[in-house]
């Protein structure tokens, strides 16, 4: 099976909960409730010093501000944290010497050279966009798990950050555009680890052909386009990556058919470079293109970058270490990152009952929310279902800092204050799953 790093053209694609903090010497069990009716927290518990992410009061997008009330709002169809909101407008695509920005202007050169005047760059559209433009214009399922909020992050029920560049894409064809690239930062709630991050950055490639194109070809119109685009394709990966071994994979998209993903043999393992497909007809007759066929493709810049430019951990995108930035240059594709931090992981578990209400991508916003980056990877260690069928799970929290040492003792406060008494609160408004009401060690307690 293909290692992925890439994201696709649009892969959109409980009872009380215990929670157990290890150190090795002993361990600390407390009630955390996932819950809807839990109990308010005392002010004089919270009183105590915690620690906090800073947070930007406003931020101008496209000239245009944008205050935190705007994004983050105490409502529950708001699913929107700070972090989230933190990230609006850093936009590192756009930076030139960030390997982000280095990876974008790299395959612009290639369509530039290979398409010259044919396709217009935005790399610069507003993230907040309707539900309409970010599911129904690409005809994603009403019901598909994309729509849910457990996977999107939701401003209110009409409006979203959105969790691909396809987004724009209605707006761009009725405004008349058929060749662009659409390049920007996209928000997603997903697990912790070293490959993934709630803000990434995508480029969406489209392009529209009319009848004499094909006809001149003898080829139907859809063999025409997929002809087309696998030769697009094929071109840019050996751009990226030199000459290398290809194969194209069938798949499925809601928004193209046929649909492909395009994968490349490199450093002994097929990767999967970028998902792509002919434009489903539906969505080019809605914005008045009945006429015409065009392709369209998508690809993840973070893990074509740390393929690149062998960078081992995502977070490490969003470093401003000296360290790390001063180790990219404009329009240098490919300078391997030297490693400047040898510091070591603080593990830390935590246990507690679930219900059927229960994600782990609830879980993962809730600490990251808290933690932000110092977390490395959240990995569920241990399951238990008892005689009365109530499951619990046990999680193992990586901490690492990309800069400096964490002690134990950093550690156990950040967890025991700002996880256990604040997310009390949150959790009840995030996650919507029951409270038990007595606390008990979870069955994952063996001290």
């Amino acid at each position: 099976m293909a290692m992925v790093i890439s994201s696709v053209h649009a892969t959109l694609f409980a009872r009380a909960s215990l929670f157990r903090q290890s150190n090795g010497l002993k361990s600390l069990t407390f009630c955390l409730p996932f819950s809807s009716s839990a109990a308010s927290v005392s002010t004089d518990k919270l009183s105590r010093k915690k620690w906090r992410q800073p947070v930007l009061s406003a931020l101008d997008l496209g000239g245009v501000k944008i205050s935190r009330e705007d994004i983050v709002r105490d409502d529950p169809t708001n699913n929107v944290p700070d972090n989230i909101f933190s990230k609006l407008g850093m936009q590192l695509h756009r930076r030139d010497q960030h390997p982000l920005g280095i990876l974008k202007n790299v395959i612009y050169e290639y369509f530039d050279t290979n398409y010259p005047n044919k396709f217009n760059k935005f790399d610069d559209l507003c993230p907040i966009v309707s539900v309409k433009e970010n599911f129904d214009d690409v005809l994603v399922p009403e019901d598909h798990v994309s729509r849910s909020y457990n996977d999107t992050y939701y401003i209110d029920p009409k409006t979203v950050l959105r969790c691909h560049t396809s987004a724009h894409q209605a707006e761009l064809l009725r405004s008349g555009y058929t060749h662009f690239l659409v390049t920007g930062d996209v928000y997603r709630r997903d697990s912790i680890d070293s490959t993934h991050y709630p803000v990434f950055h995508q480029m969406e490639g489209f392009r529209v052909f009319v009848p004499d194109e094909w006809e001149a070809s003898g080829m139907d119109a859809t063999s025409f386009s997929a002809a087309d685009l696998k030769k697009c394709l094929e071109g840019l990966a050996r751009h990226l990556f030199g000459a290398v071994e290809m194969r194209w994979v069938d798949t499925y998209f809601p928004f193209t058919n046929p649909s492909f993903e395009l994968e490349i043999y490199f450093k002994e393992k097929w990767l999967e470079v970028l998902g792509c497909g002919v434009t489903e007809q539906e969505i080019l007759k809605r914005n008045g293109k009945s006429n015409n066929v065009a392709w369209a493709f998508g690809l993840g810049l973070e893990r074509l970058a740390m393929v690149l430019f062998d960078i081992p951990d995502i977070r490490l995108f969003w470093s401003s270490d000296e360290r790390f930035t001063s180790q990219f240059s404009k329009g240098q594709l490919g300078v391997k990152f030297k490693p400047f931090s040898k510091y070591p992981p603080c593990y830390k578990d935590i246990s507690f009952w679930i219900n059927e209400s229960f994600t782990e991508n609830n879980l993962c916003e809730l600490v990251r929310g808290i933690a932000g980056d110092l977390v490395e990877e959240v990995q569920l260690i241990d399951n238990f279902t008892n005689k009365k069928g109530m499951t619990s799970h046990c999680y193992r929290i990586a901490y690492r800092s990309m800069e400096r040492s964490l002690t134990d003792d950093e550690i156990n406060n950040l967890q025991l204050l700002n996880i256990f008494f604040p997310v009390n609160a949150v959790a009840s408004k995030r996650t919507g799953a029951e409270q038990i009401g007595d606390v008990s060690p979870s069955p994952t307690e063996t001290e």
